[in-house]
């Protein structure tokens, strides 16, 4: 925002006379036509240090007014990745000039630094619900128990994907604030698709999918990799096994497989 022009040592003598008259802050105003905001800070000013031209200042004033320091926090806020670029137009709009380098350091002394957008996989709010209630349901589970359980899943991983950067304004322990990240999906060029799984003990077997996976494919692949990752990995007796709500991994065929291998699965 523009810096309003300062008024001068005479008309500010002038204010803390007619205050010594007696006269309030909005008869002072109303007479010498400011504004009663201005009226009230020179006199306060004049209360604490018994002068009314400026302080000395311990270095160059800063170019962007106390205003316009909350615009641009308050867009940043709102949208973290805002750039310095847009941040520039936007004071220049409101009739200041600064550059790029002014709204970076006046940003870091409002506590809030540039970092790379982490990215993480879109959910839909079926998908939150149902994290945060296993989240809740398992929050008291020792430590002992979550050694015992062997983690799997599928992925795709991409062979020649887009991998840009995008930067974003926040302060320090933000940075999974879903303002401050990228959501993401699994997409790309070439890419293969892996199965596998690990434990507190270690990685187990890595499988290539090929071709479209359904059940069938599904019980092959556990039988081929999990019963051996668990033995090499020395799980024992009473481990828990881990997998995702996939159509395949909940049809009946595959729990009858996983009851019939005594294998007990982490709900």
């Amino acid at each position: 925002m523009a810096k309003t022009k300062e008024l001068s040592k005479d008309v500010r003598d002038k204010i803390v006379d007619l205050h010594k008259a007696g006269m309030g802050y909005k008869t002072i105003a109303k007479q010498l036509g400011e504004k009663v905001t201005t009226v009230g800070a020179i006199i306060r000013k004049w209360k604490k240090h018994k002068r009314t031209v400026n302080l000395p200042r311990p270095g160059a004033p800063c170019k962007i007014s106390p205003r316009g320091v909350a615009m641009i926090m308050r867009t940043v806020r709102n949208q973290p990745r805002t750039t310095r670029e847009d941040l520039v137009n936007d004071l220049k709009a409101a009739g200041t000039i600064v550059t790029k380098k002014t709204i970076g350091n006046t940003l870091r002394r409002e506590g809030l630094k540039s970092c790379s957008a982490r990215k993480v996989p879109l959910l839909k709010k079926a998908h939150i619900h149902a994290r945060l209630k296993f989240a809740n349901e398992h929050l008291n589970d020792s430590e002992d128990n979550w050694v015992k359980v062997l983690w799997s899943d599928e992925t795709k991983m991409e062979l020649f994907g887009i991998n840009s950067t995008r930067r974003v304004w926040r302060r320090r322990n933000a940075a999974y604030d879903p303002k401050n990240t990228i959501p993401t999906v699994k997409h790309g060029g070439g890419n293969i698709m892996l199965w596998g799984c690990f434990s507190a003990k270690g990685t187990g077997q890595l499988h290539r999918i090929k071709g479209t996976m359904d059940g069938a494919m599904y019980r092959q692949i556990l039988g081929e990799n999990l019963l051996p990752s668990a033995r090499a990995l020395k799980m024992g007796c009473g481990w828990v096994f881990q997998h995702d709500n996939d159509p395949k991994h909940t049809t009946k065929a595959t729990k009858e497989w996983l009851k019939k291998k005594h294998i007990k699965v982490l709900e």
